[in-house]
């Protein structure tokens, strides 16, 4: 359903640059010549670049990256949620994992409705083991690795397990989080014991927490292998935890765990100004919106406007306001749903889109396009924001690239707990509503079905054929947006990593148009209204997209320079 954008972002990336104590933070943007990783949080990091120094591929960085994230981001991703994962090699190969998680088996279209047919309270849909889908990242991180990793399996583990075992300090970040999310998290017995005080307030900034839990799951997952995760105790006490949670029949069983499966899928690829764009296709709704708004633009000149004209944002938001709607009718996991992704990505249909853009006005009123094999019979639902997301970004030695988005949902999931990790709630990323005036939702709730998804990982190949660029993003439906204008500041403008993540975030949703404040581009809203965008809000965009980057000095790494705390905008 296209909404106005009145939601706050501040809850769509409490996260990004940290400090390892009470210094300030380690986040300057890196660079190497035989490859590098970018995670939002530098421990996290440092464990990649650890696979890399001992000769470990950019999937092994990855898969490292998401384990440590358990550990100290748990508010954001980790092994109690799931992932999309983007690999390419150098020789232009392209292989896309599928970890997202699945509804139950004894999940229906009507999961989320109480007795009489009425949608309860979202934040109630939240804090509830309904909420909770099969985790799939270890699975994916499996398959993964099997792949194309290189290092043994047990070695992956062993930066996240010091983390749990020895401690990782409280930054200001995670402090916020716990704060915020404090009446949400008193829930759990497990959580509160280890991020809040005796007072019941959250621990302050430079304590030292030691996840034991998590640290004994870890090893053993390391030295057991992954069906450890699916079968076995750790499944067990999964499923006791959400059907303790739960106020219906239906909960999550040990063998819903059991029979859970990573899904290769098959990339979505299109050319940008001779550069080849892959990325993830559905369950995912992220990466055909990030190609569809590239295609729609490639018929301006960008760069002949300029970097700071309105009209260059203009004619984006415009893309986006087009991509966006076909992304809220069509895309759903196609395992359940017809999901027309030719017709999406067809360059005549993409053409005839583009054609509804015009430099000096907006469009009047976005519907879905039309797209070959696309239902006509289907309704708009109702799906929330992601909240809980992180992004990792590596390449190796070898010039093969990962971009991998890890999630949980909501800020902490749904906030019960287990074994020392969160548990996810990406099933309130369905439509809780099954039908809309009276034709049925594509991403509605059914028993083995994924969610749909904006996470965006995405890779990009210079026209040479080389590998260039490995970049994605968190933060909900703001995520395909994040990520092309990225590839826009790389290929348009010959930004830097750094500078394309750090660009000034605009978006449209529906009729109203976000700027960000305190950049040049709030300082032109009035060109915006003389553009037709007559609802303009103008606040705080707190983002977080990563990247690595080639450079004729080698692999930039980089974050977006706002989880840094500074808004030194290109």
């Amino acid at each position: 359903m296209l909404r106005r954008f009145t939601a706050s972002l501040a809850a769509l990336a409490l996260a990004g640059c940290v400090t390892v104590n009470t210094e300030e933070p380690a986040c300057e943007p890196g660079s190497a010549t035989g490859g590098a990783v970018s995670a939002a949080d530098p421990r996290a990091q440092d464990a990649g670049e650890a696979m890399l120094r001992q000769g470990g591929s950019a999937t092994d960085a990855a898969i490292a990256v998401m384990l440590a994230l358990t550990v100290v981001e748990p508010q954001s991703s980790g092994i109690g949620g799931g992932g999309l994962f983007v690999r390419g090699a150098a020789d232009g190969s392209v292989a896309t994992f599928d970890g997202r998680e699945t509804a139950p088996s004894g999940a229906t279209p009507e999961w989320f409705l109480a007795e009489d047919g009425s949608l309860p309270d979202f934040r109630a849909s939240v804090a509830s083991g309904l909420s909770v889908g099969v985790p799939g990242n270890i699975a994916l991180a499996a398959k993964a690795h099997e792949a194309h990793g290189t290092l043994p399996w047990k070695t992956l583990f062993e930066p996240a397990i010091a983390l749990a075992r020895d401690g990782f300090a409280v930054n200001p970040r995670f402090r916020e989080s716990l704060s915020s999310m404090r009446a949400f998290l008193m829930r759990s017995p497990e959580a509160r014991a280890l991020y809040f005080g005796a007072d019941g307030a959250p621990l302050p900034v430079g304590t030292v927490i030691r996840n034991p839990a998590l640290a004994a799951t870890l090893q053993r997952l390391a030295e057991e292998g992954p069906s450890a995760f699916y079968t076995g105790a750790v499944p067990q006490a999964i499923a006791a935890t959400v059907k303790a949670d739960m106020t219906k029949p239906g909960a999550m069983t040990a063998a819903d765990i059991a029979g859970y499966e990573a899904k290769m899928r098959e990339p979505v690829c299109l050319d940008y100004r001779a550069h080849r764009v892959c990325s993830m296709g559905p369950p995912t709704s992220g990466g055909v919106a990030v190609l569809q708004m590239l295609a729609m633009l490639e018929r301006f000149d960008l760069r002949a406007l300029g970097l700071r004209n309105p009209v260059t944002w203009h004619l984006f938001t415009e893309a986006q306001r087009l991509a966006y709607a076909d992304r809220e009718l069509y895309l759903a996991d196609a395992d359940f749903v017809r999901v027309p992704v030719q017709g999406l990505l067809d360059p005549a249909y993409l053409a005839r889109r583009s054609a509804l853009i015009a430099p000096g006005a907006a469009i009047t009123q976005v519907v879905a396009g039309v797209p070959d094999g696309a239902s006509q019979a289907l309704g708009d639902g109702d799906e929330p924001e992601e909240r809980g997301t992180s992004h990792i970004a590596a390449v190796d030695g070898d010039g093969s690239m990962v971009s991998y988005t890890s999630t949980i949902e909501s800020a902490f999931g749904s906030g019960l707990t287990t074994n020392g990790f969160f548990l996810n709630n990406e099933l309130t990323d369905f439509s809780r509503s099954p039908v809309v005036d009276g034709k049925p939702v594509a991403n509605r709730v059914e028993a083995g079905k994924r969610p749909r998804s904006s996470m965006a990982p995405t890779i990009v190949y210079a026209p040479d054929g080389s590998p260039l660029l490995s970049v994605g993003a968190a933060g909900g439906s703001t995520i395909p947006v994040q990520t092309a204008r990225a590839i826009i500041g790389v290929i348009d403008f010959g930004l830097s990593a750094h500078d394309a993540l750090g660009l000034p975030f605009i978006m449209a949703s529906g009729d109203s148009l976000l700027l960000e404040e305190g950049t040049w581009l709030a300082a032109s809203a009035d060109a915006f209204r003389a553009l037709g965008h007559a609802d303009i809000a103008i606040r705080a965009a707190p983002l977080k997209g990563g990247a690595v980057l080639r450079t004729p000095q080698g692999w930039e790494s980089a974050r977006d320079p706002r989880l840094e705390g500074k808004l030194d905008l290109p």
